[in-house]
């Protein structure tokens, strides 16, 4: 059941926002931030001990990768992953390059589901929100509603289908804190960046400091 947590909440965001249409952006943002804090917590507290205790002496540098190779993939996406979407008038067709991009982030976030289950709630407090502003973003860009389900529902399956892959394909586990380390790097960039840009001018309030550490004790407490 965990495994299926992230789909149901990208499914649930894309439902919300196709029939409840949210208008408050600040709302949004505070859970933006809630979700960066609970997972970038998860990530320190709970995944990244395990990998150094393997004693690989290159982890760190598998960390790198993962950032730097999310930043390449933010360069075709343009920070969808955290939330940072702009129109640019209608739509036609799908965005593929934002499209592909954004599958890969969430293949590589289900490898590391299979061994912390809690991390499952940790991407689906994260893809929640991102789900919301994306079906909102291409509405508001016309795209058509079978483009937009097919984005929406591809997406939603992918951590599950990383989560299966990694567990079907023993071969994968020889690697698994390599990978489990390009993953971690990859939501260090993820969650420190929605941390950050979750509010105007990139400045804290009471509001925004309350979420984070509400995020921060809720992985303490798993």
């Amino acid at each position: 059941m965990n495994y299926l947590l992230p789909l149901f909440a990208v499914l649930l965001g894309y439902l919300m926002a196709l029939f409840l249409k949210p208008k408050s952006k600040s709302n949004l943002k505070l859970l933006l931030a809630f979700s960066g804090s609970f997972l970038l917590s998860l990530t320190v507290m709970h995944i990244l001990p395990e990998v150094y205790e393997s004693h690989n002496h290159n982890i760190g540098i598998f960390i790198m990768l993962g950032i730097l190779f999310q930043i390449m993939l933010e360069f075709f996406s343009k920070g969808a992953e955290h939330g940072h979407v702009h129109g640019h008038g209608k739509m036609y067709h799908i965005p593929w390059l934002l499209f592909i991009s954004l599958c890969i982030h969430a293949f590589l976030e289900g490898f590391p589901v299979s061994h912390h289950h809690d991390l499952a709630v940790g991407i689906a407090i994260h893809h929640f929100p991102i789900a919301i502003i994306l079906t909102m973003f291409f509405v508001n860009s016309k795209l058509n509603q079978t483009a937009i389900f097919i984005f929406m529902v591809t997406f939603a399956f992918m951590t599950p289908f990383g989560t299966l892959v990694s567990e079907f394909i023993p071969q994968l586990n020889n690697y698994y804190n390599e990978i489990t380390a390009v993953v971690i790097g990859i939501l260090f960039h993820i969650s420190s960046t929605i941390i950050f840009e979750s509010s105007e001018g990139h400045k804290f309030n009471i509001a925004k400091i309350s979420m984070i550490v509400l995020g921060i004790l809720l992985a303490w407490f798993l």
